[in-house]
């Protein structure tokens, strides 16, 4: 049910939360496409959805509750059943007595009001209006947990699954085929799936052993333990795994690859699988990528200050290489894409080579690297600079013909990203040369390197300390310590006469919500730019430490340095720095 207009304009002009002129000029626009006014106010970004919905329940007389952070007793959530809590937007969180609370977003819905009285008759239903974020939040609780969900498709021990005979299991199709359209088998699949997602998983990892079939999660970069299942539904997975990838069933010799993609109404992934034969069966790896993970930023990302200056500057030339460097997992590929929202306008043309395409984007020519058909890194680099572009992005520089290419893509008037797998930035340059691309175009060329990891995020609350003189020997190893009171004074972290054991820090408090008191990452950066004293030293060969070390005396932070002051914010732990610069 909607407020009238002339009721949620009186209060707005009353409780001041917009002036007059603003909302005349809503009123307008409303009148214009005839929409309600109160939609109008949010697109506008006037008030946010969820004031809207407070001021809605107190001019209707109906409390407000907010339940984005609440956990809700199950006992009382599945009061109402998961279904029609999801077709009706509605929600029970809390008994009294015989009161039941439910949260809706249309508290007037009197046949699902009614419904509720007769699934539960015994309680007096109480109706509060709340947003939609409470109710998203509320129904991701209906997922039973894993260990709960395996024990009802194990139930009885292994006998709810089909046996293959050992000789069956590295069998022919037609059994591989029967494996993979058992009930159960598909549950244990899609359960597994479910709940990677809904713990943020990036990998799902799958490993047979002797006994027993392990499965593994990694969350926030960390590998955890999640399940045991029985040797016997090995083969299953791995058909069922097989048929989703349209992979070759009957195949166990070589590693194959393959992808899928999984919807709902609450989230879209796009699943890449990689099977290799081990000793005792073949191990899958799923990578789950999120298609509807919205816009990227650098500042979500982790960049600020001087770091994210030097960055947008660099995207603003037209020519050059912009180079992103890292391990694998360390987030290259989504700040390359963060850098493509920048730069990707109505007057600039974008393509990219990339293996895989890990993220659809508007606007953008994205191609997919296929090695099999003779589309490499390099074969798709050399058709994009047909394509007129203005800005290119390769989405790993693996060898020399894929290097010289960009490389003479960015001579010939484009900008290039790219990404290379070194340990820290000024590892860029002598990886390049090694792969036998001259200095002198590289310093010609190259704009500015990135290198990057990623730590885990404080979630909660948090321990707050001092560091003890055993902490900071420790720490000299890995930063200049006099170097870094200076930078934390610049950043206005320490005062003037501070000193390091002045400096407050915290450490992760585990909650219910966060066993490790972590959830969700952020990057730590170092951002070397090119310049005069730089290209000298690409072109006199110099080693990956001396261009570090001339790029730390022009003012470059280290990764670690980075790390140190996000840290020092309470952003995370020291530990969590150390941990992965040592990696």
């Amino acid at each position: 049910m909607k407020v009238e207009p002339k009721k949620l304009e009186q209060f707005i002009l009353d409780a001041g939360l917009i002036d007059a002129k603003k909302l005349e000029e809503a009123k307008a626009k409303s009148e214009k496409s005839k929409k309600w006014i109160g939609e109008v106010l949010v697109s506008e970004e006037l008030i946010s959805e969820k004031e809207l919905i407070k001021i809605e329940a107190y001019i209707l007389g109906i409390p407000f509750i907010n339940l984005e952070e609440e956990t809700i007793p199950s006992d009382v959530l599945k009061i109402i059943p998961e279904s029609i809590a999801r077709a009706h937007n509605i929600v029970s969180f809390n008994k009294k007595d015989n009161n039941l609370e439910v949260a809706m977003l249309d508290p007037e819905d009197l046949r699902t009001i009614e419904f509720i009285k007769k699934i539960a008759p015994s309680f007096k239903i109480l109706a509060r209006l709340t947003t939609p974020e409470s109710i998203k939040n509320a129904l991701s609780q209906y997922q039973e947990t894993l260990e709960t969900e395996f024990g009802d498709i194990m139930k009885g021990g292994t006998g709810a699954i089909k046996h293959i005979k050992e000789e069956e299991s590295h069998g022919g199709k037609e059994e591989m085929q029967k494996a993979a359209e058992e009930v159960s088998i598909i549950r244990v699949v899609d359960s597994l799936l479910k709940h990677a997602i809904l713990q943020r998983t990036s990998d799902v990892h799958i490993e047979p052993l002797e006994k027993e079939v392990i499965v593994r999660y990694r969350i926030d970069g960390i590998l955890h333990d999640v399940m045991s299942l029985p040797a016997s539904t090995a083969s299953g997975i791995v058909a069922r795994i097989k048929v989703l990838s349209n992979l070759k069933l009957d195949e166990h010799r070589l590693p194959q690859d393959g992808r899928f993609k999984i919807e709902t109404e609450d989230f879209k992934y796009s699943i890449r699988v990689s099977v290799l034969p081990v000793l005792n069966g073949e191990k899958i790896v799923m990578r789950l990528l999120a298609e509807d993970t919205g816009t990227y930023s650098l500042e979500a990302s982790g960049f600020s200050g001087e770091a994210l200056e030097k960055v947008k500057k660099s995207l603003l030339k037209t020519t050059g290489m912009v180079l992103i460097t890292g391990p694998t997992g360390s987030g290259k590929t989504t700040t390359l894409y963060a850098m493509m929202e920048i730069v990707n306008t109505t007057n600039v043309n974008i393509s990219t080579i990339e293996d895989p395409v890990e993220y659809r984007m508007p606007r953008i020519n994205q191609t997919q690297v296929n090695e099999k058909i003779g589309l490499t890194f390099a074969a798709g680099l050399r058709s994009l600079v047909r394509q007129d572009p203005n800005v290119i992005m390769v989405g790993e520089i693996r060898d020399k013909e894929t290097a010289d290419l960009a490389v003479n893509a960015a001579l010939t008037g484009h900008l290039v990203l790219s990404t290379l797998h070194t340990t820290e930035a000024g590892g860029a340059i002598p990886r390049l040369i090694d792969m036998g691309t001259e200095p002198f175009l590289l310093s010609s060329t190259i704009n500015i390197i990135i290198g990057q990891r990623l730590v885990r995020k404080f979630y909660g609350e948090k321990e707050k300390y001092k560091l003890k003189p055993a902490d900071i020997e420790n720490l000299e190893k890995y930063c200049d310590m006099e170097r870094m009171i200076g930078i934390l004074k610049k950043e206005k972290i320490l005062k003037e006469k501070d000193t390091i054991k002045d400096l407050e820090l915290y450490r992760p408090k585990p909650s219910k919500d966060s066993v490790s008191g972590y959830k969700g990452r952020i990057g730590i950066f170092e951002v070397l730019s090119i310049n005069n004293a730089i290209k000298d030293l690409i072109n006199k060969k110099a080693s990956t430490a001396e261009i570090t070390k001339q790029a730390v005396q022009d003012g470059m932070r280290t990764m670690a340095e980075d790390g140190f002051v996000k840290a020092a914010r309470g952003l995370t732990s020291i530990e969590e720095v150390l941990r992965v610069i040592m990696d």
